[in-house]
């Protein structure tokens, strides 16, 4: 499983070989802004960083915060693309619309959104319901699911993040947290809060996974079948919590990140898909 940090001497080599992708002289004086998702974040990082290389007169910027924060923005006025890892709200819709902006969604890669506990805890699998109940708090202890007889302390992203309101949604069945639960401000942040708690679990995208952490099998059929996140069972559709990506910007803004979207959607703009640990949607 591939980690967050990517090696830039890793694409490097793979650009020797292709070349990149250069922008049109028009982009070279372009300054982009990127706000959003955490879970994009390491994408948008990495191929931003590749097509800088190509193209020298373009500055792009990158920055986090969660999903919400990056639809604000574009509502705003204060980023060129909105990162997503879900699609936009009802609300948010008809805030961009008061606002003149005619929303483009492409969907730059696809996730497996991984259930994650701390690598010590002997258990390797669970099913969507036990899921839902340890995160609404019905299910407090791990003995209760076969682990130890051990506290579960559950992390979450804050509500901010589009990861949260996927997870609600898709795996909750969109019951709520519990009140107990502790809300991260960045995926970072659980992943090293996770990997520092023996009786932790949370969830984070498949780029987030390294050796700290242990990411378990998931039933969606009752307990009938357990599969765990990857890219393989990303690619074949056996994992269940997998979802699409997202770059969101206003149509009027097309002519400026034109250059920077092709190259993200070509077929090197993939490769650095793979390399960041998502799945490529060519």
């Amino acid at each position: 499983m591939k980690k967050i940090t990517v090696s830039l001497f890793a694409l490097s080599l793979l650009f020797a070989c292709s070349g990149g992708q250069k922008g049109s002289q028009e982009s070279n004086s372009s300054n982009i802004s990127l706000k959003g998702s955490d879970t994009v974040l390491p994408l948008g990082q990495a191929t931003a960083e590749q097509f800088m290389k190509s193209n020298p007169g373009v500055s792009i910027s990158v920055v986090g915060g969660g999903s919400g924060t990056g639809v604000t923005a574009l509502i705003d006025g204060n980023t060129d693309i909105a990162m997503c890892s879900r699609d936009l709200k009802g609300e948010e819709k008809l805030k961009l619309k008061e606002k003149g902006i005619d929303p483009v969604i492409k969907s730059i890669a696809v996730d497996a959104l991984a259930v994650i506990v701390h690598k010590e805890n002997k258990l390797e699998q669970l099913t969507r319901e036990q899921i839902e109940k340890i995160f609404t708090g019905e299910i407090k202890n791990w003995k209760e699911v076969g682990g130890d007889d051990a506290e579960i302390v559950v992390y979450s992203r804050e509500n901010s993040s589009g990861t949260y309101e996927f997870f609600k949604e898709h795996v909750m069945d969109k019951k709520n947290y519990a009140s107990t639960v502790l809300n991260m401000p960045a995926t970072g942040a659980i992943v090293q809060s996770v990997s520092q708690t023996k009786g932790a679990i949370s969830y984070v995208g498949l780029a987030y996974l390294n050796a700290d952490i242990k990411a378990l099998k998931v039933s969606y059929d009752q307990g009938a079948t357990f599969v765990g996140p990857s890219m393989e069972s990303a690619k074949d559709k056996s994992y269940p919590i997998s979802r699409p990506l997202f770059y969101i910007y206003d149509m009027k803004s097309e002519a400026k990140v034109k250059a920077y979207l092709d190259f993200c959607l070509s077929a090197d703009g993939m490769k650095i898909v793979e390399t960041v640990g998502y799945i490529p949607v060519l």
